[in-house]
């Protein structure tokens, strides 16, 4: 049995409304934790190498597969905290699949 590739969701959330947004930030967490996720970067210090650097906040969450990041993004979970999310920022959002273990 082979062992999939981990999955990476990457996120830049630019909140426009930061009351609202902690909402979504106490709902998310567990949410995410559910479905095997865990966070590897939340916002944090950015440093440009090459160009500039991302303008809002990174976010990078590791699932243990790409089909669990999927389930887990378009559950019925999530949905309604996804709501909450649109109202209080913009983001853009993609999820990536990594390498062989």
């Amino acid at each position: 049995m082979s062992i999939p590739p981990k999955a990476y969701l990457i996120a830049e959330i630019d909140v426009h409304d930061p009351a609202g947004f902690e909402a979504y930030r106490a709902e998310v967490a567990p949410l995410i934790a559910a479905y095997g996720g865990r966070y590897l970067v939340r916002g944090g210090a950015v440093t440009p190498l090459e160009d500039a650097a991302p303008t809002a906040r990174v976010v990078v969450l590791e699932f243990p597969d790409l089909e669990t990041a999927q389930r887990f993004w378009s559950s019925e979970d999530y949905a309604p905290v996804a709501a909450i999310r649109h109202r209080t920022t913009h983001s853009r959002i993609y999820m990536i699949e990594g390498v062989l273990p």
